[in-house]
C-alpha cells in the first residue's frame, strides 16, 4: 500500500513567456524536490494550474513528473472535475502514465449533495485500480465534504486519503477521531499543519514546499516523530510565508516567489495573472528576510 504520510509538494506547473509547458523547468523543479527531502509529488492540482492544460499536456504533466520522480517517491496526480465522467478519464490519463495514486477534488460551480459527493468519487474510485485521496477545500469549490461523508466515504475501497483545506478544525477532529485506522488525513493549508498533525494529521500536501521543501519536510518529520518543540520553530520561521503564498488566488504568489528564486519564469494562464505590486513588495520582502534569493536578484 502507497505510504502517504508526510510532506508532499503540490507542484506549480512552470510555463515559458509564450505560457507553453516548460518541461525543462519542471523537471529542475522536481529534482530539487527529490534532493530535499519531500516525501511525495502532486502534479496537475489547483496549484498546477490545472484547469488550463488540455489533454495532452495533461498527460505530459504526469509522465514527465513519473519519469523524473523515477519511483524515488510516490506521484499522486490531480485528477479532479466537477464532470465524473471527465474525471474518470483523466484518472485513467493518470493511470496510464504511471501515477501511483490521484487527487481529486470536490466538484465545483455544479453543487452537488452529499450524496452526489459520495457517488461521485465512489465511482472514480470504482473505475480504476489506483488509490483515490479525496480534496477537500470548499474555499474553492463552495461544496465542503462533511465529517460524515468524509467517513462514509472512508470506507469505500480505494480511498486511501483526505486532503482537509475546510480551515475547520472542529470538523477535521471529527474526522481523525472516527476514521478507520488506515485512512490517512493530511492538512491542505501549510498553516494549519502542526496543529493538524498534533491531532493526528499524518501530513500535509503543500503549497509552501514549491519553495521551502527541505524546511516542510523536516518540520513534518519532526511532528511525526514527537518533536513538537523543534518543528514549531520551522512553523512560525516561515509562517508569514505559509500565508504570503496565498495574498492573491493560488498558485500567482508561489510562482512569482519561485521566479524570484530563479526556479522558472513568471508566467500565467488567464484567467490567473501576475502577482500586483503591492504584493510583489511583501514577498520580496519575506524572501529577503528568509535570505531565499541571492542579494543581486
Amino acid at each position: 500500500m502507497i505510504d502517504l504520510k508526510g510532506c508532499g509538494t503540490a507542484l506549480v506547473t512552470p510555463f515559458k513567456s509564450d505560457t507553453q509547458l516548460d518541461l525543462e523547468a519542471f523537471r529542475k523543479l522536481i529534482r530539487w524536490q527529490l534532493d530535499s527531502g519531500i516525501h511525495f509529488l502532486v502534479p496537475s492540482g489547483t496549484t498546477g494550474e490545472s484547469v488550463t492544460l488540455n489533454e495532452e499536456e495533461y498527460r505530459e504533466v504526469i509522465r514527465t513528473c513519473v519519469e523524473t520522480a523515477a519511483g524515488a517517491v510516490p506521484v499522486v496526480a490531480g485528477a479532479g472535475t466537477n464532470n465524473t465522467a471527465q474525471a474518470i478519464h483523466l484518472a485513467t490519463i493518470a493511470q496510464q502514465e504511471g501515477a501511483d495514486a490521484l487527487l481529486a477534488v470536490t466538484p465545483y460551480y455544479n453543487k452537488p449533495t452529499q450524496e452526489g459527493l459520495v457517488l461521485h468519487f465512489s465511482k472514480i474510485a470504482e473505475s480504476i485500480s489506483l488509490p483515490v485521496v479525496l480534496y477537500n477545500v470548499p474555499g474553492r469549490t463552495i461544496i465542503n465534504i462533511t465529517a460524515e461523508t468524509a467517513l462514509r466515504l472512508a470506507q469505500v475501497d480505494n480511498i486511501i486519503a483526505l486532503k482537509e483545506a475546510s480551515g475547520d478544525l472542529g470538523q477535521v477532529m471529527q474526522i481523525l477521531n472516527r476514521r478507520p485506522s488506515d485512512f490517512v488525513v493530511l492538512s491542505g493549508d501549510d498553516s494549519l499543519t502542526l496543529p493538524i498533525m498534533a491531532m493526528g494529521g499524518e501530513g500535509i500536501i503543500s503549497v509552501a514546499s514549491n519553495l521551502i521543501p527541505a524546511e516542510m519536510s523536516q518540520m513534518v518529520d519532526l511532528a511525526l516523530s514527537g518533536k513538537w518543540e523543534e518543528a514549531k520553530k520551522i512553523h512560525y520561521r516561515y509562517l508569514d510565508l505559509m500565508e504570503l503564498n496565498f495574498i492573491e488566488s493560488s498558485p500567482i504568489p508561489v510562482k512569482y516567489a519561485l521566479s524570484r528564486m530563479g526556479k522558472l519564469e513568471e508566467a500565467y494562464r488567464l484567467p490567473l495573472c501576475p502577482l500586483s505590486d503591492p504584493s510583489k513588495k511583501l514577498m520580496d520582502q519575506e524572501l529577503d528576510k528568509l535570505n531565499l534569493v541571492s542579494s543581486g536578484d
